[in-house]
């Protein structure tokens, strides 16, 4: 498994660094019980021969020095039984000279020779090394509160990421000032002073567009006022026509800037696909569009969009099919949960991607009209799909 988080890459680190710790510890309290061990066993084997050299110079046993030692003799005689055949069971039935074993958690020493017979608990214990033990749970307690102190340095990143996330999502009304000095906090108030100039700049765009179109439906609203006064029906209803058309424009820049900026909310509905081509041909503002566009309904199906911004999206297409056709014709399938825009044409001349861009170079059109396309599909998470064939270009929503 590979770590790649940082707090994952911390936690193994001081994980490892306390498995160490522990393991340190017991390997010292092991090697204390060797050297313990080690120490016993010369000083049981010195016992022996001083109470030997002992009994063959007085004729007895010296207890006091046994107590010094901290030994003590066992003359329980039902104790000395069970020993005794303990021992022999160890042996195979035989009674060594010398022997040293555990017996019931005690350390018995058993002398036997041709002078006397002891049976000996050595009471010395090894000693568990409390100063040792204070030391490395001291030591231990410091790295979990480094460890503490470390992962409460990160917590503003969790912050600073939850931040970007919002202000991914669209919602520049963030703020991640930190007064910390710390590089996390440069990080966040560098973030917070970039989403502040960011915040102006759409601001200032969104004001500027927005006088714009201000400005420019006042005198749309004057010239359709003279219009309605022109004596000739046929030239006043053309003018009428041209204002609408420019008061249409003005809405749909509207539209781009909210969708560009994020700055809309959507409201999904099922609609038929029939209903939402007969909407988007009503929007193309032409006279007679049956002349202009072949609607085709083999199957018709449901999907659930934004009505506004997804009949613009058709509407586009459908302008689009009109303009570059030779024919000045579209034919728009509905089939297989498929919606096709079909005309007869010249292949592309760049991948279509290229036409997503904005203000793309157009000899007919201001380059828009897929970029708006694209990016209102990219928000329904939808996808536009290009073919050539035989002199036919193809554009499919799936």
């Amino acid at each position: 498994m590979i770590i790649t988080s940082l707090r994952s890459k911390i936690r193994v680190v001081f994980s490892l660094t306390l498995l160490l710790l522990v393991a340190l510890f017991l390997y010292s309290v092991k090697y204390d019980r060797a050297i313990f061990e080690e120490h016993t066993i010369e000083q049981e084997k010195a016992i022996t021969h001083y109470l030997y050299d002992y009994n063959l110079k007085y004729g007895k046993i010296d207890e006091a020095y046994l107590e010094a030692q901290n030994l003590s003799l066992i003359t329980d005689k039902g104790m000395v039984v069970q020993i005794k055949r303990f021992f022999k069971d160890k042996e195979q039935g035989k009674l060594k000279r010398y022997a040293v074993d555990t017996y019931h958690l005690k350390r018995i020493m058993l002398i036997h020779n041709d002078r006397f017979q002891l049976i000996l608990e050595n009471k010395n214990k090894v000693k568990f090394p409390i100063k040792r033990a204070i030391l490395f749970a001291i030591v231990f307690l410091l790295i979990v509160l480094l460890y503490w102190w470390i992962l409460k340095s990160l917590k503003p990143l969790s912050t600073l990421k939850r931040q970007i996330q919002t202000f991914s999502e669209g919602n520049l009304d963030i703020s991640c000032k930190s007064d910390k000095q710390d590089e996390i906090a440069e990080v966040a108030n560098e973030f917070d002073h970039a989403v502040t100039m960011i915040r102006e700049l759409i601001q200032s765009r969104q004001l500027f567009l927005r006088a714009i179109m201000h400005e420019l439906k006042t005198p749309i609203a004057k010239g359709r006022l003279v219009s309605e006064m022109l004596p000739d029906e046929k030239s006043k209803a053309r003018l009428h026509s041209i204002f609408e058309r420019l008061n249409l424009l003005i809405d749909e820049f509207a539209k781009i800037e909210k969708i560009t900026s994020k700055n809309f909310e959507l409201h999904m509905h099922t609609y038929k696909m029939s209903d939402l081509i007969e909407a988007s041909i009503d929007l193309l503002m032409v006279e007679n569009p049956k002349r202009l566009i072949t609607v085709n309904i083999e199957k018709d199906y449901s999907v659930n969009v934004d009505f506004e911004l997804f009949t613009l999206v058709l509407k586009n297409l459908l302008d689009n099919g009109i303009k570059y056709s030779t024919d000045k014709h579209i034919t728009v399938n509905i089939e297989n949960n498929t919606l096709t825009i079909s005309n007869t044409g010249e292949v592309l001349s760049e991948p279509l991607e290229n036409y997503f861009k904005p203000f793309h170079t157009s000899k007919k059109g201001l380059g828009l009209g897929l970029y708006i396309v694209k990016s209102i599909l990219d928000i329904h998470q939808k996808e536009l799909q290009y073919s050539h064939n035989d002199g036919v270009n193809t554009f499919s929503i799936h």
